[in-house]
């Protein structure tokens, strides 16, 4: 993951922070989290997703959302200067960090 990248994705954080009422962050925690996230999704996220294949096929794709989640959950209870309120606010976190580094992503392919 290029430095970019983790730019971006806490821009997403930081815009995550902004719009939802139960996340709490620093600048420095949100590009700490958005480290934390990206080691997490190459080392365990391949893991669970494949541990977790059963319950993914029988709920149709779904259980990746909650999967995502509770991903989340874990990378912001491991840094400090970052708060998640609960299981709400980690998967409206995950929707919204997902959809802004989307469309930072297809901004900066287009360079």
């Amino acid at each position: 993951m290029h430095i970019i990248h983790w730019v971006f994705a806490t821009i997403a954080i930081l815009v995550a922070d902004y719009l939802l009422p139960g996340v709490e962050t620093t600048v420095i925690g949100a590009f700490v989290l958005a480290i934390v996230l990206g080691f997490i999704n190459v080392f365990i996220r391949p893991i669970l997703t494949i541990l977790t294949l059963p319950i993914s096929i029988v709920t149709l794709g779904l259980f990746s959302i909650v999967l995502n989640t509770l991903l989340v959950w874990l990378a912001a209870s491991i840094v400090p200067n970052v708060s998640i309120a609960g299981f709400w606010s980690a998967l409206l976190f995950s929707i919204i960090v997902s959809i802004v580094n989307t469309l930072f992503a297809r901004g900066w392919g287009k360079r």
